[in-house]
């Protein structure tokens, strides 16, 4: 380490990329050294944005590596389905790792990365960002405290927001689970990672139901065209591309995402050109997404506790609710307070933990962004693993209980969940 903070490396220049090296060098802890990026103007903006100097910009992750051990750790925030093959390069090459999640799209190569890492003795942290939340360690605090007593069930819901799922998982990077993962990996794998996290434990068995209800040609309106530009309905249909997008123009949140992932262009003639080009003016329901757009998971775990778990595109967008049921309590949350009820004396209370920073990511997670990269370089500075809240085996066994509750989706039986890797 250097007297200037950790040297950080960046794989991956997207939106994610870039906001996770904008909060590791605005604290100070961390300076950035070198980027690979496949897109030549989000490559050339990031190498100008942190002074990358042009032998250390590279078009592609393993142009970096083969630079060698340049840094003292990594930022991995490619595309979902190609995880696997650089955390792997980096950790041998002794890279300290921060891995956006999911840390992979599927499960044997989920397991090569745990293998990996635990080999190379690199610290190593999945982006589960919901875990470092101010809101969450007050739950947790209340939870460990025995607040509620035993925590016998759990209700979750994840809002995902109807123009943010037309965004991205009917318009955008996470539409098809082919190209991508199911929607339980890449939305909400750190949904499932956090219910593990209170519960302190993983279940034994999942069942799951879910399925594409309406992002599909036969709810297409009757007038409709292939395109929002051209389309007669469009000034009443709910996933409008240029009512949600031109909408951001002048927000400086919104213009960071989602407008960013559909132009660099931020003018109108700008939005309107990508949308009539690109993929984010698509019809809704005659893209090519494939993903379920609603599903349930239920949870059972050894010690009788269960847990219900709903994703759903059909809502507004906003924070995760979650009611907690105890033997001497509860608990409802919102993603900001906490209110709490004491069965043995009826006493009902608040707990407001709002950190002063949305729920979306150009709002930061709720302050889960910043404490995590914080947190992680923390651990670089000082050599301890110990300080990351979920190591690889943790997050490996949540997303083990992802591609377990898939396969009850699929085959419409309770799946017994693996034991976790010892």
């Amino acid at each position: 380490m250097t007297v200037d903070g950790v040297r950080l490396v960046v794989a991956g220049a997207g939106l994610r990329g870039l906001g996770y090296a904008r909060l590791a060098t605005a604290s100070g802890r961390a300076r950035v050294i070198a980027v690979a990026e496949p897109d030549p103007g989000r490559r050339a903006q990031f190498a100008a944005e942190f002074g990358v100097p042009p032998e250390h910009v590279y078009p592609d992750w393993r142009d970096l590596a083969a630079a060698g051990r340049i840094g003292d750790a990594v930022v991995i925030a490619t595309q979902d389905q190609m995880h696997t093959d650089p955390t792997i390069a980096f950790a041998e090459l002794g890279y300290h790792i921060l891995l956006e999640k999911p840390m992979a799209t599927a499960e044997t190569d989920a397991l090569r990365i745990a293998a990996a890492v635990e080999k190379a003795k690199v610290i190593f942290a999945v982006c589960h960002v919901m875990r470092y939340t101010p809101y969450s360690k007050a739950l947790k605090r209340e939870l460990d405290n025995g607040v509620i007593g035993r925590l016998v069930s759990v209700q979750h819901l994840e809002p995902i927001g109807w123009w943010h799922f037309a965004h991205s998982f009917v318009r955008g990077n996470w539409s098809n689970s082919h190209t991508s993962g199911p929607l339980l990996l890449t939305k909400a794998c750190h949904d499932v990672d956090w219910l593990l996290h209170l519960f302190g434990s993983a279940p034994t068995e999942v069942s799951s139901f879910g399925g594409l209800s309406h992002f599909r040609p036969d709810q297409r309106p009757e007038n409709a065209t292939d395109t929002c530009l051209t389309c007669p309905a469009e000034p009443s249909c709910p996933y409008s591309a240029p009512r949600v997008y031109l909408s951001c123009l002048g927000d400086p949140d919104r213009e960071f995402w989602p407008l960013s992932a559909v132009t660099t262009d931020h003018t109108p003639a700008g939005v309107e050109a990508a949308l009539r080009d690109g993929p984010y003016g698509r019809c809704v329901y005659t893209s090519t997404n494939d993903v379920v757009d609603h599903q349930v998971v239920t949870m059972s775990f050894a010690d009788g506790a269960t847990c219900s778990f709903t994703l759903t595109a059909f809502t507004p967008m906003g924070g995760r609710r979650t009611r907690l049921f105890g033997t001497h309590g509860s608990i409802e949350g919102d993603n900001s307070l906490l209110h709490i009820t004491d069965f043995r004396t009826g006493r009902e209370w608040t707990i407001d933990t709002e950190s002063g920073a949305g729920s979306t990511a150009a709002e930061g997670h709720n302050g889960g962004d910043a404490a995590m990269m914080d947190t992680f370089l923390e651990a670089v500075a000082a050599g301890d693993p110990s300080l990351i809240p979920s190591d690889a085996a943790s997050s490996l066994l949540s997303h083990r209980v992802v591609w377990a509750a898939e396969r009850a989706r699929a085959t419409g039986a309770v799946v017994r969940v693996p034991a976790p890797q010892t």
